[in-house]
């Protein structure tokens, strides 16, 4: 039964997208409340599965396996952990509010965008739940269909270019980690007869692949992800995807699809080759800590509201990547949760700057001031994202960002707490680029008369705000139900690079912070 909903809540988006291009684009309305409803069950199916996931396990669970390619062992294989499971929810959460947020702005080819929205729901939510290689491709690369569309229909002024950008950065990226499968699948057939893509086979198989060799397939793996992520200097595309996309797309964007990489490089570059991982941790924490400081600068100089926002995306998923590149069970647990809280934070900023770009079709600091004083409602919602963006104490962003410095300053592998400390500054230049916006725009006369009318948030957008609210508080007060879902995923993963990795004489000076005991049915 529980197999069975998983496949529901994967395929149900796909079903009424198909169902929706049959139905004339004359009907108005029909597809826009069709497809919301659609998220919203998708969403209210998607729950019980937290429940239906044993947290206390590290494997996957759910599983369903069907033959589609025997010749290459390919196959229709999904299932989850703790770890994709929460990812799954913040896809299934959000894009329900993504899609209410467009009822009413998306004007044009109606049918088309929410028949590619459901599309690319379908898409995130195959990427997270697959457990064959050729499957996760697939998905991997289905993302890429609908977004492009998206932004480049119904984005703005430079959607063209913007569009392409994002297409091309990541098809690059996509074609090396295909490369890399096909390798794995080939090292597969040398050691074991036969040809596969399975991902539970093949990670037993990665970490016994030849130093020399493992390292190009982490690199492969790591630009693919990094791409995604961004990590710097492989962000360029994504300030211009945000900006020039729709409010719905921003919302995506940063909420969903910038977690596909580091995802990404948590289940393939750490799983499948932790000696790699070992070397290459510095590298990717001196990456995370230049783009945390970096992207913070730029969007201290950023005149535009949805392009400052942009940027904090980059500077905050550095945290995640710091998190990541510790490996430790602090640092894993960390990035884990500040994916949910990325999502949640930046994606409410997103739907605010678009409540006032709907109303003065401007992002221009510049252009407002004193809107606290005619939007009261409004100025406490845009205070609450904000806020947990900076990482307040009792807001969910805290949570996230104190997990990965904690990481970053234990590992035994980055040999340094300078990165957490340096990384610590973001924090303070967060607050510095989010609170000037929000003085800018929100406090101050009114001098700006167009601003003087403004209508605060309608019941529309409050429906979209709102329950995004109860989640930055609920993780920011009681982040254990998030915490306990992903633990012995992230107990693992970091045992896992442990037990390959580290001489023995690491392993047990740091026998009491992480143990291995659990491992010890591994070859």
């Amino acid at each position: 039964m529980a197999s069975s909903l998983l496949l529901v809540v994967l395929f149900l988006p796909l079903v009424v997208a198909l169902i929706l291009l049959g139905i004339r684009s004359e009907r108005v309305g029909v597809h826009r409340w069709v497809s919301l409803a659609t998220a919203l069950v998708t969403f209210v199916l998607s729950v019980p599965l937290y429940w239906f996931v044993d947290h206390g396990r590290s494997d996957f669970q759910l599983l369903t396996s069907a033959r589609w390619i025997p010749s290459l062992d390919a196959g229709f294989r999904i299932g989850l952990d703790g770890m994709s499971l929460l990812l799954v929810l913040l896809t299934t959460f959000t894009m329900p509010i993504a899609i209410g947020a467009s009822i009413g702005v998306v004007t044009k080819r109606e049918k088309e965008y929410y028949v590619m929205m459901l599309l690319l729901e379908t898409a995130m939510i195959g990427v997270f739940v697959a457990l064959d290689m050729f499957l996760f491709y697939v998905f991997w690369e289905l993302i890429l269909i609908p977004m492009y569309f998206i932004i480049g229909i119904w984005g703005g002024q430079d959607r063209i270019y913007a569009a392409v950008k994002f297409f091309l950065y990541t098809v690059v990226g996509s074609l090396l980690m295909l490369v890399a499968i096909v390798w794995l699948g080939w090292y597969a057939q040398t050691m074991t007869g036969h040809f596969t893509t399975d991902f539970v086979k093949l990670r037993e198989l990665a970490p016994h692949i030849p130093l020399d060799v493992q390292r190009w397939l982490f690199a492969a793996f790591a630009l693919s992800f990094a791409i995604k992520v961004p990590i710097f200097p492989l962000h360029t595309w994504l300030p211009d995807a945000h900006v020039q996309a729709p409010t719905a797309g921003s919302v995506i964007l940063a909420g969903i699809l910038l977690k596909l990489g580091t995802y990404g490089l948590i289940r393939f570059n750490l799983d499948f080759f932790p000696q790699s991982a070992i070397e290459y941790a510095p590298v990717l924490a001196v990456l995370a800590v230049i783009g945390i400081i970096y992207g913070a600068l730029v969007a201290m100089v950023q005149p535009d509201m949805k392009k400052l926002v942009a940027y904090s995306s980059v500077s905050h998923l550095g945290f995640v990547v710091l998190g990541i590149a510790s490996m430790t069970h602090e640092g894993i647990q960390g990035a884990v949760i500040q994916m949910v809280n990325h999502g949640l934070s930046t994606g409410m900023l997103f739907l605010c700057v678009g409540v006032l770009y709907e109303r003065r079709h401007t992002r221009d600091i510049a252009e407002y001031g004193g809107v606290a004083s005619v939007m009261p409602r409004f100025a406490v919602l845009f205070a609450l994202a904000m806020l947990a963006s900076v990482g307040l104490p009792g807001l969910n962003g805290f949570v996230g960002e104190f997990l990965t410095l904690i990481g970053g300053f234990r590992s035994p592998y980055l040999n340094t707490w300078a990165y957490s400390v340096v990384a610590a500054s973001g924090v303070i230049f967060a607050a510095v680029y989010l609170l000037w916006m929000f003085q800018r725009v929100m406090y101050g006369k009114l001098a700006n008369p167009a601003n003087e009318s403004l209508p605060d948030v309608s019941r529309q957008e409050l429906w979209t705000l709102v329950p995004i609210v109860v989640f930055l508080v609920w993780i920011g007060v009681y982040p254990r139900p998030f915490l306990q879902a992903s633990a012995a995923s992230s107990r693992a993963t970091v045992e896992k690079v442990l037990y390959y990795s580290v001489p023995q004489k690491v392993a047990h000076d740091h026998r009491q912070r992480i143990p291995v005991t659990t491992i010890s049915e591994r070859p």
